[in-house]
Formats: structure tokens, C-alpha cells, sequence
């Protein structure tokens, strides 16, 4: 049995960080600012924008994407259901 680490007072900041990390890299891609895929870089600025974050939110959280497929199908559920009752 693994004894309970308690996060640390920084694990709040670094999770914020990433996320803020992912958002910008998809709005500078979505704005095309920074292309995906270039001659002279291949697909490093994708992999730095998208991949990356995305990979230090999963080390930092490793239950948050099974967390947000429970809470998308609970909300469809809900809508599908309460649909015919409104």
C-alpha cells in the first residue's frame, strides 16, 4: 500500500500554467500566427504548442482525462433526457 503524498503548494500553479500554455498555443495556431507544419521545422511548433502541455497536464493529472469523459457523458445524459421534458 502507497502512503498519500499531499500535493504541494505549487502543483495548483503548475497545473494553471500548462493549461494557459495549451490555450495560447491553440489560439496562435487556430489565428495561423504560427503554422503547424513548416519546411525548416517540421512539425516542432505543433508538438510545442499542442503535444507538450498537453503531455505535462497528463504527468501533472493523470485522472483528468477519465474526470472529463465521465463529466462530458453525464452532461449528455442529462441533456438528451431532460430534453423532452421542458
Amino acid at each position: 500500500m502507497r502512503p498519500h503524498s499531499h500535493p504541494s503548494p505549487r502543483h495548483p500553479r503548475l497545473l494553471a500554467i500548462a493549461a494557459l500554455w495549451l490555450a495560447l498555443g491553440c489560439l496562435l495556431l487556430a489565428t495561423t500566427l504560427v503554422p503547424a507544419h513548416t519546411a525548416l521545422l517540421g512539425w516542432t511548433p505543433a508538438f510545442w504548442l499542442l503535444a507538450a502541455p498537453l503531455l505535462v497536464l497528463l504527468a501533472l493529472e493523470p485522472g483528468l482525462p477519465r474526470r472529463a469523459l465521465a463529466r462530458r457523458r453525464l452532461h449528455v445524459v442529462h441533456t438528451v433526457h431532460g430534453a423532452g421534458w421542458r
